[in-house]
């Protein structure tokens, strides 16, 4: 029997058909959604053809998808930072000299063409982990918010929502006890606002509305002084906001922090209040089993950003303990070595295969789960992610005749989506009801590659 759900109120301004639509637990044909006011109104099933006056989206509809961690400026280093070898600590280098070039202008655009290659790859939300605030030597802008609001405005002009999570980072590292850190160096001083009270009190200034949402990030433990950790996850909990932290991605950070503090860095982030349901770490790699079980235990969420942690040759984190201890799991692109959260989806799935040389860690219906609903949560939009009524208008659309997706039935298109397809099955994305890509082409950004070879080529000294 067609099923119906409906949320009242506002009246009907768009109608989308859609061909095939994962509903959560199953892939089922004909769907109609009715939007209203950037929401979905109303869900019906059994629509055997599109109604007059609807939009027709052939392929699998799935919700928007939320990039959970992404650092747009990162964007510039592809191909770059594949020359030659080294580690994270030489990949980083790299991208402090990109981060020295920039400015409030030429991050927006840089930012403007990151934002429309996600929409392409069906992304309606980004994490974005803010922590290049100043201008070059640490000075403020007369707007001390000039390269975050650059941001802000970089992902409404590609049409996509943004939680713009402040970043916190304050020194260069742990220096000879638990009380002593590093001053930033050179290349991080335009990072530092000095102390986690300035810090608040600059972040206190930005402002979200239905596209923006604000959050915060502790940068890491190596970054923040212990005892500043408290302010950055009170001004959080004061806002109720999102509060993200980069947890034990690299060994050296790990071995540093047991030296300066006596414990691991998931240890010294609950001592100080920072983990919780509202927090999620990120990479989360290198962890003991007493790591785990603690952010289990507090409900603090995993980013998993497997194409970096595979390009940075950071390791395989424990996802599938994480998540079974009691931590959601989301993704992000991080660095962009790709955009593609099919990627990401599967690299989880398929690095847990090469680690444990066994299949089937998480189901299609998981994985996508990580991908939108779990994702949009840990961005503080615990609502999106998922074709119901009342839900934002937030889609995707592949294509399943493609030269990847052709050939599976139908019933079976999420497996296709999450072990066969790629960002560049992406034929349509909705965000808020506005069709914002349409036949795989950015409505408000008309060259996107051009957009981005010309943001990039700009940054090159």
């Amino acid at each position: 029997m067609p099923l119906t759900t409906e949320a009242t109120g506002t009246p009907v301004t768009e109608t989308y058909w859609l061909s095939h639509a994962w509903l959560g637990t199953h892939v089922e044909p004909g769907v109609a959604l009715d939007v209203a006011d950037g929401r979905i109104a109303r869900v019906r099933t059994g629509v055997e053809a599109a109604p007059p006056g609807a939009t027709a989206l052939r392929g699998l509809t799935l919700p928007g998808l939320a990039n959970t961690h992404s650092h747009a400026f990162h964007r510039a280093l592809r191909s770059t930072v594949q020359v030659g070898s080294g580690t994270f600590w030489t990949w980083r280098e790299t991208m402090y000299q990109v981060a020295s070039r920039l400015t409030p202008d030429s991050y927006y655009a840089l930012a403007r063409a990151v934002y429309a290659e996600m929409a392409l790859a069906g992304i309606t939300a980004v994490g974005e982990f803010h922590y290049l605030h100043h201008a070059p030597g640490g000075t403020p802008y007369d707007n001390p918010n000039a390269m975050g609001e650059a941001l802000i405005e970089a992902a409404r002009a590609a049409g996509i929502r943004i939680t713009l999570l402040d970043t916190a980072y304050l020194s260069a590292g742990f220096g000879s006890g638990p009380d002593d850190y590093r001053e930033p160096d050179r290349h991080q001083a335009r990072f530092s606002d000095g102390t986690a009270d300035a810090w608040a009190e600059r972040a206190a200034l930005l402002k979200g509305d239905d596209h923006t949402l604000i959050g915060a990030a502790v940068h890491s433990v190596r970054a923040v002084p212990a005892g500043q950790l408290s302010t950055v996850a009170r001004w959080a909990e004061e806002r109720q906001a999102p509060l993200h932290v980069h947890l034990s991605e690299q060994t050296a950070e790990n071995d540093a922090c047991l030296a300066a503090h006596g414990r691991t860095p998931a240890r010294l982030l609950a001592d100080h209040g920072v983990l919780g349901p509202r927090t999620t770490g990120v990479h989360n790699t290198h962890l003991t089993d007493e790591d785990i079980a603690l952010l289990g235990s507090t409900s603090t969420g995993t980013c998993m950003c497997p194409t970096t942690e595979r390009d940075l040759a950071d390791g395989i984190g424990p996802a599938a303990a994480l998540q079974h201890a009691g931590s959601p799991l989301s993704l992000g692109s991080d660095s962009h070595a790709v955009i593609d959260l099919f990627e990401e989806a599967r690299a989880m799935e398929l690095n847990e295969r090469l680690r444990t040389r066994r299949r089937g860690h998480w189901t299609a219906a998981a994985l996508l789960r990580a991908a939108s609903v779990d994702g949009h949560a840990a961005l503080g939009r615990p609502e999106a992610g998922v074709l119901e009524a009342g839900a934002p208008a937030d889609l995707v659309t592949i294509a399943l005749d493609s030269v990847r997706t052709a050939g599976p039935v139908p019933r079976l298109a999420a497996e296709t989506a999450v072990f066969a397809a790629s960002a560049a099955d992406v034929r349509h994305t909705v965000v808020a009801g506005r069709h914002l890509v349409r036949d795989g082409r950015h409505t408000l950004v008309d060259d996107v590659p051009q957009a981005l070879a010309q943001a990039i080529g700009a940054l090159r000294p």
